[in-house]
């Protein structure tokens, strides 16, 4: 390389860099080199010259990786983490969230739980995240400030909540809102029809349409339990899989949340169509859900990404938890050990995420040419010691507090564990407020 016609404004110089970009590569002596938010260049070491035009950070006990993408969750609803513990999905959401949330939702209530959620998520190594929630216009705001990279799904229901009269309302008021963030470049706007037990068939027949017409995703709920499949068969002859098939809804651009109970003729409808799976392992779990046959899906063909879902249902948002949880289960309920394997489950919260959210192009790994989205995460601890396999490591020891630095666009949002564009202090206040709140009711 010439020095003279070297450029960069970002270096960072770790002690691994896995890329993601091919199978098990882990790259050592080489530099991640970022001019105006774009990875420029991976270049080993010696490469570099001798006066460069910014100083490298070296971080020797490091591996650094994309960040990891939560593509699927409810961004406010951290200010109801516990609030209904222990409970099956139905009678939680029926008797517990949702009068919660008729209670208490509001631009407020969205801005302060989605800061904390977005504190925890970046504390935790996540960059870039899906939301499915009310008032997502807060968000976005949020999201310009905090610098991190988000879809927002706007949600679609037949029935009025604070943010909408109903579905003509809320489908409005998307478009509105893909307007308004068209120029935003770490803003994708998805509709979010919640799922085919609460939005009609006509109303889903709209989203399919203005979906197609302005190349928008979809990300809805879907064969989240047993039951839901049961009556939706009971209900119209079909399995929901099928309905929105039927009605044009299942595509690429489709985010499928859940799916726990699927068999093969479901799997061939994704396979075939293209559509995305978001794995959510452990409020799966906690709700006795079902699980995602996870393992079946990526054999077909399928994408998968993960997510966390909202903290009142996991009750955490850290993809740390989620990647050891979903490597295990996976192990678990095949009974083959070699499924699932770290490399697989850092994919499924990486590029496997990017993917689901249409962002692959972008993101999702270390690559040159794409956004210098990427953690740092700090091996030298006693708990990530011997280090053989770092992508191992990652998945069975770490906890997320291991991550140091995160950079989105080649911005630094945190450095040594401090978040640079987020009160914490004021974000933590703030909770403790709509504790004492919601709790006095």
């Amino acid at each position: 390389m010439n020095p003279s016609s070297f450029s960069a404004d970002l270096i960072v110089v770790p002690g691994w860099i896995i890329s993601m970009a091919s199978r098990d590569e882990v790259l050592r002596d080489h530099a991640i080199v970022v001019e105006k938010g774009i990875i420029k260049a991976l270049l080993p070491v010696g490469d570099l010259p001798e006066n460069c035009p910014v100083e490298p950070i070296k971080l020797p006990d490091h591996a650094v990786l994309p960040g990891l993408v939560n593509a699927h969750g409810h961004a406010a609803m951290t200010l109801l983490r516990g609030f209904a513990d222990d409970l099956p999905l139905m009678p939680w959401l029926e008797n517990h969230i949702w009068p919660a949330e008729t209670a208490h939702v509001g631009e407020d209530f969205v801005r302060d739980g989605t800061s904390l959620a977005m504190a925890e998520m970046l504390l935790s190594g996540t960059t870039t995240f899906s939301d499915m929630y009310f008032f997502p216009e807060v968000v976005a705001a949020l999201c310009t400030k905090s610098g991190m990279r988000a879809q927002l799904t706007t949600p679609v229901f037949e029935f009025p909540t604070a943010w909408g009269d109903g579905a003509d309302d809320y489908i409005s008021k998307s478009l509105a809102l893909r307007d308004d963030c068209k120029n935003l470049d770490r803003l994708s706007i998805a509709f979010g029809p919640h799922s085919p037990y609460t939005v009609a068939e006509s109303s889903l027949e709209k989203v399919a349409l203005y979906a197609a017409e302005l190349d928008m995703g979809v990300h809805i709920h879907l064969h989240e339990t047993a039951g839901e499949v049961l009556s939706a068969v009971e209900a119209t002859g079909e399995r929901p899989v099928d309905t929105l098939r039927r009605l044009g809804l299942l595509g690429p651009r489709t985010q499928c949340v859940h799916m726990t109970s699927i068999g093969s003729q479901d799997i061939a409808n994704l396979a075939e169509t293209g559509a995305q799976v978001v794995h959510c392992p452990q409020p799966n779990m906690k709700l006795a859900s079902g699980t995602c046959p996870v393992s079946e899906l990526r054999a077909a063909g399928v994408n998968v990404g993960l997510g966390t879902d909202g903290a009142a249902s996991n009750n955490d948002l850290n993809l740390f938890n989620e990647m050891h949880s979903a490597a295990l289960l996976a192990k678990l309920t095949t009974g083959d050990p070699t499924v699932m394997s770290a490399y697989d489950t850092l994919h499924m919260a990486t590029l496997g995420g990017a993917k689901a959210l249409g962002l692959d192009q972008e993101i999702g790994s270390i690559t040159p040419g794409k956004q210098a989205d990427f953690i740092a995460i700090d091996l030298s601890a006693p708990s990530t010691q011997p280090l053989y396999n770092p992508p191992s490591q990652i998945v069975y020891a770490c906890t997320g507090a291991e991550v140091t630095h995160s950079w989105v666009a080649g911005e630094a949002l945190m450095h040594e564990r401090k978040l640079l564009t987020i009160d914490v202090d004021d974000t933590l206040a703030r909770a403790k407020h709509w504790r004492q709140k919601i709790s006095a009711q």
